[in-house]
């Protein structure tokens, strides 16, 4: 009879307490969109001069003059472009085969250790990366892979020389090591979430590892593959100081991926503290803006193509 009291007299509390439960959690989860709105249309009075100024021109036009105040955003646009898509081809295989070497099971120690170590890649500062990449990274690119291919395989258009130390190729390679672990790390959990029945079923009907890996688990986990490849995407994209250090920061769109050059977020960075004026600054934040605005549709995409990919394997 007590407990039964006792029950009345809490239960009407619950509903209150559940309902402010979701009142919490409703706003703490609004709060992350609300702050990209407040971001963009930030940038958007920050950059209003330019972009009166310049209209949709400024996404088209390769010319940057501080002197003559004439300003476009296409050789960053394409710079940013080129390295992440070039990060992205380098990293991706070495991260799916990462991911499946610690997907398997046994010897645990070694491979917790590989693990472990792919996610401490992580934890390094940009800028150590960039020093990194100045002292080691940069002359062994020029030495053993720049060099080569340039001789090799100078007859194609993109990969004609001369080599440079400092270079899109280089900058890509960097941004390759940097989103390795994000990659890497995302798939392992993607591959180790496909249920176990499919692999003992398929090695019962007599298929080798490989065929196993390749026409079961991969295919199974190739909506959460692809949604970690975009998030290593993004990463890419955005990245700033290892960037700046190693691509050499060149107001051109050249014709090979030896060339140096420049991105949306290098650009910034090295101009932004001594643009001076109205246009000047207004550009560079326009440039910030364009960068997110590709960032997003990205995203947009990826996130598109995941689902309409979900969609066709439940069908």
């Amino acid at each position: 009879m007590a407990a039964a009291i006792e029950t009345s007299r809490l239960t009407p509390a619950a509903p209150k307490t559940l309902d402010r439960y979701r009142t919490v959690t409703a706003f703490v989860s609004g709060a992350a969109p609300a702050a990209l709105i407040v971001i963009v249309l930030t940038l958007l009075q920050q950059a209003a001069p330019a972009i009166s100024n310049y209209g949709l021109a400024f996404l088209v036009r390769s010319v940057w003059n501080p002197v003559t105040l004439d300003f476009g955003a296409l050789p960053y646009i394409y710079g940013t472009v080129v390295t992440s898509a070039f990060a992205i081809i380098i990293a991706l295989p070495v991260g799916l085969s990462v991911a499946l070497l610690l997907a398997e099971q046994g010897a645990q120690g070694i491979r917790g250790a590989i693990g472990t170590g792919i996610e401490l890649l992580a934890a390094i500062p940009s800028v150590v990366y960039g020093i990194w990449a100045l002292f080691v990274v940069a002359p062994f690119s020029l030495r053993y892979l720049e060099t080569p291919i340039t001789e090799r395989l100078g007859f194609i258009g993109f990969l004609s020389g001369p080599p440079r130390q400092y270079s899109f190729f280089t900058a890509s390679l960097v941004l390759a090591i940097m989103i390795l672990p994000t990659l890497a790390a995302v798939s392992r959990d993607v591959i180790r979430a496909v249920p176990r029945g499919l692999r003992e079923s398929s090695t019962a009907l007599g298929a080798t590892w490989w065929e196993t890996t390749w026409r079961v688990i991969l295919p199974t986990a190739r909506a959460g593959i692809f949604g970690a490849t975009v998030l290593a995407l993004g990463r890419a994209l955005g990245e700033t100081i290892a960037v700046t250090m190693v691509i050499g920061n060149r107001d051109e769109i050249p014709p090979s991926v030896f060339s140096p050059g420049y991105t949306l977020a290098s650009k910034i960075a090295n101009e932004f503290s001594e643009a001076t004026g109205n246009l000047y600054p207004a550009a560079l934040i326009e440039l910030g803006l364009v960068l997110i605005l590709v960032t997003l549709t990205v995203n947009l995409v990826a996130l598109l193509l995941v689902r309409s990919t979900q969609a066709r394997m439940a069908a």
